[in-house]
């Protein structure tokens, strides 16, 4: 067989992202190359390319891939069969020019494209509320849009979070606790990079004056505050990733724990928190038969999340990533998804979830083909 027949009888993925003015492209590079080398090694013709340069009415297009040096070179490929959506930021989705794109990706005859989109906070919460299977697992969540909402929220708990629905990385989250019988009753503490400010306010419309401030245009959620379970008064979460497998089903290739820092109001590494093994902390708090009882529970909760999730957008995913809490009582509660996860940091679930990509990519190839052939 010749370099080009054997070319032609692999199957193609093309990791879709933006062009940097400054460069190639945009996104995280080094996670690009692992993805590459990981799909080379696997049989796979693995290039990045730009929603600029993703012309679909083209028998090829201008992507790139690495060479023998591992420096990013400009290549002619041909179109994929497969398209790994990793455009870095909302804001570039939410481009008209990049809408078209993903739709004209979504409508093609011949592609599978998957995660077409970031997921709104919001809307995640409507679609785990409307299922028996999740409803129980979403804590109470409303729209921030007026003082009078939110003090009828803070009189049912009067601890809260405060959340952009579009965020990421826990950037813009804020804590709200309301203590009765305090001269200052309303203690809002809102997380910068590293640090807290604590404002303290006598009266509702005040405190409102300063979240307002706070928020300006951002839409925002207000949502029922849980006690997380701690160690040494820094509360975790676990995050789980889960991706689908050569099968086409949802599978969770691991499950890490985010231990929060200690004046940090969420667990987020680049605010504070640190990488825990969640075995070590669950032993910790449940004894060790219990821990592995309630990993057991994540799991099977977490793909149970991710099918509704799947089922509400109404689009293919292939993979998210996912925050749990756990209470001292053993209770979970789903507090995040994401569409696009950034890497893990645990070597042993790095690994697999590359080699997962393509798995599923492997799977959405030949169910094209099936189809093609039954057509």
């Amino acid at each position: 067989m010749n370099s080009r027949n054997s070319e032609e009888s692999k199957t193609i993925v093309a990791i879709l992202t933006m062009p940097d003015a400054c460069g190639y492209f945009r996104g995280n590079q080094a996670n690009f190359r692992d993805i590459i080398r990981t799909g080379q090694e696997m049989g796979f013709l693995v290039y990045v390319v730009t929603a600029k340069d993703l012309k679909l009415t083209e028998e090829t297009v201008v992507g790139y891939s690495l060479n023998h040096e591992n420096m990013w070179e400009q290549q002619s490929f041909p179109l994929p069969h497969v398209i790994y959506n990793r455009i870095p930021q909302r804001e570039d989705e939410l481009k008209p020019n990049v809408r078209r794109k993903i739709k004209e990706c979504l409508l093609h005859p011949s592609i599978e494209l998957y995660n077409p989109h970031f997921f709104n906070k919001w809307h995640l919460f409507e679609w785990l509320k409307v299922s028996k299977a999740t409803q129980h697992l979403v804590p109470k969540t409303k729209r921030l849009t007026t003082e009078s909402s939110l003090q009828r929220m803070l009189e049912r708990f009067p601890f809260l979070y405060l959340k952009p629905e579009s965020g990421k990385a826990g950037k813009g989250i804020m804590m709200l606790k309301y203590q009765r019988g305090k001269l200052l009753p309303y203690r809002l503490k809102v997380q910068n990079q590293k640090t807290n400010t604590t404002y303290k306010a006598n009266s509702i419309r005040r405190l409102w004056a300063r979240i307002h401030h706070e928020t300006g245009a951002t839409p925002y959620i207000m949502q029922q505050g849980i006690e997380l379970a701690s160690i040494n008064n820094r509360p975790f979460d676990l995050r789980i990733l889960l991706q689908k497998t050569g099968s086409g089903q949802w599978g969770v290739t691991g499950v890490g724990a985010r231990m929060a820092g200690l004046k940090s109001i969420t667990t987020h590494v680049p605010r504070g928190g640190t990488i825990e093994d969640p075995q070590k902390l669950l032993s910790t708090l449940f004894g060790a038969e219990a821990s592995s009882s309630i990993l057991n529970r994540v799991r099977t909760t977490a793909i149970i999340i991710a099918r509704q999730i799947e089922k509400g957008s109404g689009y293919i995913h292939g993979e998210m990533s996912m925050d749990l809490g756990i209470e001292d009582t053993g209770s979970l509660w789903f507090f995040e998804a994401n569409a696009k996860p950034m890497k893990f940091d645990e070597p042993h679930i790095r690994k697999r979830s590359l080699e997962r990509i393509f798995h599923y990519c492997q799977y959405l190839a030949r169910q094209h083909k099936t189809d093609t052939v039954k057509k």
